[in-house]
């Protein structure tokens, strides 16, 4: 096995729950089976958290959500074990100084380790400020891997090799903000991650593919809707997400999947209604229902590639706030989304 160079602190206590031995095997619960990372020996899925509010408060919002990896591993922790693969858990990264940039960077390398180890990769956030962490960590590993193909068999075309990472964000908001010139024009927070991810497509010569579900109108300015339509971004409004509209939305998210080599999931707890995921940091007056959500991320579990096999290699969860949630619904929530994604990720 490498030698691991995570940076994360790894605390196993709140995988634990309740115990069946009177049924064996079949009564495994996720706090058995979770191993931590040093025990990664096996290709599995690899559990990392971002205990992290800097970015909500630079933004302006609620803070809470630094409690949140914590809260969803004990969610996770008692639901039931249908899973082949392993899982590790590889930690925490904490911003407990205010060093938001250097935070993301640990997470960013954390997150490359794991892909080079061929564990897929979940993330707990923290703000949606996680989502420039992982992806720095996800564009690390293609590059990386783009170097190694390249000294195999170079190409006297290198734009035909530009690596087409799909970013698909259910949120309510398209967090593509400009770095705010009241924090010096050169830091980021929880509303700019996807115009850092822009960017960082920019100046690798890459193409920019994003993809946001469940826009609210409301709460984003013309500037940021002017600034999507720029950059060719794909969104759905979150009106449009009925029963009546839902194939014409699986169709347009399976279009957009089918145009992508790499899939990165990244799913912030707001796009909830606020009676379903009250526990956030800009509770949704309406939000996705949650069984249309369960339909759309089927064209994203299912997306598979010649070459790489599942096109989703990195999920993360962003924006649940314990501090406001009620009886841990939200909490819930984000645990059994996991699930979701586990089932699905292998």
């Amino acid at each position: 096995m490498p030698i691991d160079m995570r940076t994360a602190v790894i605390d196993m206590t709140p995988w634990q729950g309740r115990d069946d031995p009177e049924d064996g095997d079949r009564g495994l619960r996720w706090h058995h089976q979770v191993q931590p990372a040093d025990n990664a020996n096996d290709e599995g899925i690899m559990l990392l958290g971002f205990a992290c509010d800097e970015g909500v408060s630079r933004n302006k919002g609620r803070t809470g959500a630094y409690d949140a990896p914590v809260v969803i591993r004990k969610a996770l922790a008692n639901l039931a074990w249908h899973h082949k693969e392993p899982i590790y858990d590889g930690g925490d990264i904490h911003c407990d100084d205010g060093n938001l940039e250097q935070a993301q960077q640990r997470l960013a390398n954390d997150v490359s380790q794991a892909l080079r180890q061929k564990h897929k990769v979940i993330v707990f956030g923290g703000g949606h400020e996680v989502a420039w962490g992982t992806f720095q960590g996800l564009g690390r590993y293609i590059q990386q891997k783009q170097t190694q193909q390249n000294e195999i068999s170079p190409s006297d075309n290198p734009s035909q090799q530009a690596p087409r990472i799909g970013i698909i964000n259910f949120d309510a908001h398209f967090d593509l903000r400009s770095l705010p010139a009241a924090l010096g024009g050169n830091l980021g927070s929880s509303g700019t991650p996807f115009h850092q991810a822009a960017r960082f497509c920019e100046l690798q010569a890459w193409p920019f593919h994003y993809a946001c579900i469940g826009i609210n109108r409301a709460s984003n300015t013309q500037a940021l809707f002017d600034k999507a339509d720029d950059l060719g971004v794909t969104y759905i409004e979150d009106h449009a997400l009925t029963y009546s509209q839902l194939n014409q939305a699986i169709e347009t998210l399976t279009g957009f999947v089918a145009e992508c080599d790499y899939l990165y999931l990244t799913i912030d707890m707001d796009a909830f209604p606020a009676s379903v995921a009250p526990g956030v940091s800009a509770p949704a007056a309406r939000g996705i229902p949650l069984d249309i959500f369960e339909a759309l991320l089927q064209p994203i579990f299912t997306a598979k590639n010649v070459q790489h096999g599942n096109k989703l290699l990195v999920a993360d969860i962003a924006e649940l706030n314990p501090r406001f949630d009620i009886d841990s619904q939200t909490a819930r929530l984000a645990a059994r989304l996991t699930w979701l994604i586990a089932q699905s990720i292998r």
